[in-house]
């Protein structure tokens, strides 16, 4: 038998939900009874009989919206196993906020019995899904997308620059199904480099009811006419502390699982943060510039990583505003890092620009050598990745 709680002041939804929960719905209808609407979960809990046995609640009409959903995100944060259904008209802004607070469904005031038995139905059934999955939740079945995480010891190498170029181009390839995800949670530019102006951030994404529903996740994404979708970094240099490896391993779980491309910018070093995203990227892409300090920073860094036992399925060594003019070569730099470069993108007045303009290079139709390098970093993707990890949990320095 289900417990069903609704609190609004239509004095004939009551008895419409009873009328829909027959057979398998078949429960207990209970009206909210308090002087004051209530705030909390216990609230409401606290006026049944027997306050463990609750399956849905039902909020509104009559409710405030705000005070709706501010009540929606803490079942979902305390009792996710019970389904929140919000009773409002279904206009775009509170489906997206209803959503994103972690409700359910919506339900339309006037909906008729067999509306509301198959709203039941789905609430019913998710709260039963919910209380039977396991704590550690694991991705759907399927393919896992391609996790590429683009890193660097140093900053200003155009580690950004490369990650939006890549992202724009599996965007041309898998429309829709291409994520960027600014990992440098401090000072990260990825908003920027494509011109959005992000409602929503990466701290957003792994708190509250978008760690467990992917398509509650997908909500804070940001989109780009390319069909390229971002998740850019908070506007609070502070909120950094706050996000643990632990939150980028789950979230890049969650967006492998619905994406085929997953493109993370991480920061410069080697933070918990990063160290989290490499552990689950299948590809690493190592950005350095053509100066000794960046060519000698890159070496420590492969050579930290090592140490550690951390290798991806596939490396891609990343020349950036390559000008050997200036008195390094393209020798001096494989020597130094005692590996070959892959790909060499020379130094450009056109790269310059559109990154400025916000507008990467392979989302316009500039050509010139610069789009070429591009393209053949993006080429190299084109391969399927089957291998398995050869190693286990994430690897931190020092442990």
């Amino acid at each position: 038998m289900s417990r069903y709680v609704v609190v609004t002041d239509d004095a004939a939804l009551p008895g419409r939900l009873r009328s829909a929960a027959t057979g398998q719905l078949d429960g207990v209808v209970h009206q909210w009874q308090g002087a004051r609407l209530p705030v909390w979960p216990a609230d409401i809990r606290n006026e049944l009989a027997e306050p463990g046995d609750l399956d849905v609640v039902v909020l509104g009409p009559g409710m405030p919206l705000d005070l709706a959903l501010a009540l929606t995100t803490k079942f979902e944060a305390e009792s996710p196993d019970v389904a929140v259904l919000l009773a409002a008209p279904a206009d775009p802004g509170v489906v997206l906020s209803a959503l994103r607070a972690g409700a359910r469904d919506l339900l339309e005031p006037d909906a008729d019995a067999p509306a509301i038995t198959a709203l039941l139905h789905r609430a019913v059934g998710s709260a039963g899904r919910r209380r039977s999955a396991p704590s550690d939740q694991t991705a759907p079945g399927g393919r896992a997308g391609r996790v590429i995480a683009v890193v660097s010891p140093k900053g200003g190498v155009g580690k950004t620059t490369v990650a939006s170029n890549l992202a724009i181009g599996f965007a041309k390839s898998a429309p829709h199904g291409t994520v960027l995800v600014d990992l440098d949670l401090q000072f990260g530019d990825v908003g920027s480099a494509l011109a959005i102006t992000p409602e929503h951030s990466v701290y957003d994404a792994v708190h509250g009811p978008a760690r467990r529903d992917t398509m509650v996740l997908k909500t804070f994404l940001s989109a780009h006419p390319s069909g390229l979708y971002a998740l850019c970094s908070p506007d609070s240099p502070a909120a950094a502390a706050e996000l643990t490896g632990d939150d980028v391993t789950h979230l890049l779980e969650q967006l492998a699982s619905q994406y085929r491309y997953v493109v993370v910018d991480t920061a410069p070093g080697l933070s918990d943060h990063t160290l989290a995203a490499l552990d689950k990227a299948t590809d690493f892409v190592f950005v350095s510039g053509p100066d000794v300090p960046g060519v000698r920073g890159m070496r420590k860094e492969l050579d930290v990583l090592a140490e550690l036992g951390m290798h991806p399925l596939k490396r891609h060594m990343v020349l950036n505003s390559a000008d050997f003019k200036a008195g390094i070569t393209l020798r001096d730099v494989e020597s130094a890092l005692g590996t070959s470069i892959d790909v060499v993108i020379p130094h450009s007045r056109a790269v310059a620009l559109s990154t400025n303009q916000g507008s990467p290079l392979l989302y316009g139709t500039a050509r010139g050598p610069a789009t070429k390098a591009f393209q053949k970093l993006l080429a190299r993707f084109v391969a399927p990745i089957a291998s398995p990890r050869r190693y286990g949990p994430r690897h931190r320095i020092g442990a």
